[in-house]
């Protein structure tokens, strides 16, 4: 688990298969290790870069609010130490976000993005859901608040499924017995970066592919959102799936790794 300076703090990181670089960032509350069952496909042609964000992980988790410019200036300083002058980026959900902010503030680092279940600015509803998520975390269980996360980010058909359903048990005791667990100020400063995000007046300046992808059940980050960051991007792709929500990645998994190893491939 290689461990590299950037923006002022210690970033933790992991590498799967060669080629060109593929950067993947992940959302609140998850660690790089999350992006396993894509990457066991997409290291097949890339180079894929798994990071612990800051907040969680074996990165360095500062109290105090972060937001999303700067978490997009670490991943800057990652690419430079790792002598990554460009790269293709995934960013689901939070991980969407950092990745708008390195397309704008970094253009030249980025090839092409996929912005999975983005947000250009939230309205109240969203920063009502994460303001509550910092309260569940604080009061709840590590096991009852992935409990909570996943009756957010997961549809019928998932709780329906034994098979699936009992992944999400495991998952909760995944989350509860994590070697690294996540403090209180990480969800928190995490949080903040999610609220504050706000960079739909910039969005008409992104000039690199991007490709936006969603569930149309979401109700975590809902399909309107992607929507509006998909229209104020110049040359962006759209895709939602059907019966899918925030965790359409995994819900469509035999789908969605290919289909974005495609579009990667002419990008």
């Amino acid at each position: 688990m290689p461990i590299i300076q950037s923006n002022g703090i210690q970033m933790n990181y992991e590498e799967r298969g060669s080629g060109d670089p593929l950067i993947l960032i992940m959302g609140i509350t998850a660690p790089g290790a999350v992006w396993e069952a894509h990457a066991d496909l997409w290291s097949q042609n890339y180079r894929c870069i798994l990071v612990d964000n800051r907040g969680i992980g074996l990165t360095d988790k500062p109290e105090g609010d972060y937001d999303s410019a700067m978490m997009a200036d670490d991943y800057a300083g990652l690419m430079d130490a790792l002598g990554i002058e460009s790269a293709r980026v995934v960013g689901v959900s939070m991980g969407s976000i950092i990745a708008q902010q390195l397309c704008l503030r970094h253009p030249q680092k980025v090839t092409s993005a996929v912005l999975m279940c983005p947000w250009a600015r939230c309205d109240r509803y969203a920063k009502s859901i994460f303001e509550h998520m910092k309260a569940c975390f604080a009061h709840l269980s590590p096991a009852q608040f992935m409990e909570w996360i996943q009756l957010l980010i997961f549809t019928k058909p998932v709780w329906d499924n034994d098979e699936s359903h009992g992944g999400l048990l495991e998952g909760r005791q995944g989350f509860a017995n994590g070697p690294s667990p996540q403090p209180l100020h990480g969800l928190e400063g995490q949080a903040a970066a999610c609220i504050n995000h706000d960079v739909y007046d910039q969005l008409g300046k992104i000039s690199q592919p991007c490709l936006v992808i969603g569930g149309k059940n979401d109700i975590f980050t809902p399909i309107w959102m992607g929507q509006e960051v998909a229209a104020a991007i110049p040359n962006c792709d759209t895709y939602f799936y059907d019966d899918a929500g925030h965790a359409f990645h995994f819900e469509k998994l035999d789908d969605f790794n290919p289909r974005v190893l495609d579009w990667l491939q002419a990008h």
